[in-house]
């Protein structure tokens, strides 16, 4: 095997081990935020989604929130049961499944109100340091920003 294969199998040189590592720092630091409310960070990415805009469709979820149906089904499930969105099917295509936030899904938006800035003071970055790292890794998500 040639030495730039032995190099290139280095876990140091994998692009993909940062991104992994540091996305895993930044949903911990969430955690603590989440537990008073009693939800989970991916919970929280659909609140922030129903927050912006209710009746959302699952298959938009999934897109939006780069999640499979085989994880956003149980989620979505969870939710429902705990009162905090209800869902419906479109009254033009019976096929489409709206999500929409209940009175408590929705009560959760004023708690969950100070959780960027905290979160965000957490992160050992300047301002344009993150600015820099949001529109790169939405470049790698093939998204312009």
């Amino acid at each position: 095997m040639a030495e730039i294969e032995k190099s290139s199998l280095k876990l140091e040189h994998q692009l993909c081990f940062p991104l992994y590592a540091a996305a895993r720092e930044v949903v911990n630091l969430y955690t603590p935020f989440f537990q008073p409310l009693g939800i989970t960070y991916t919970q929280y990415i659909v609140f922030l989604l129903l927050w912006e805009k209710d009746g959302v469709p699952v298959k938009e979820l999934t897109q939006r929130l780069y999640l499979d149906t085989g994880t956003l089904t149980p989620l979505l499930k969870k939710m429902e049961k705990s009162g905090y969105i209800r869902k419906e099917r479109d009254k033009k295509d019976e096929r489409v499944v709206k999500v929409f936030l209940t009175k408590k899904g929705l009560s959760l938006k004023e708690k969950a109100a100070e959780i960027p800035q905290s979160v965000g003071s957490c992160i050992p970055l300047e301002g344009k340091e993150a600015e820099v790292l949001y529109h790169l890794l939405y470049k790698v998500l093939g998204v312009s920003k």
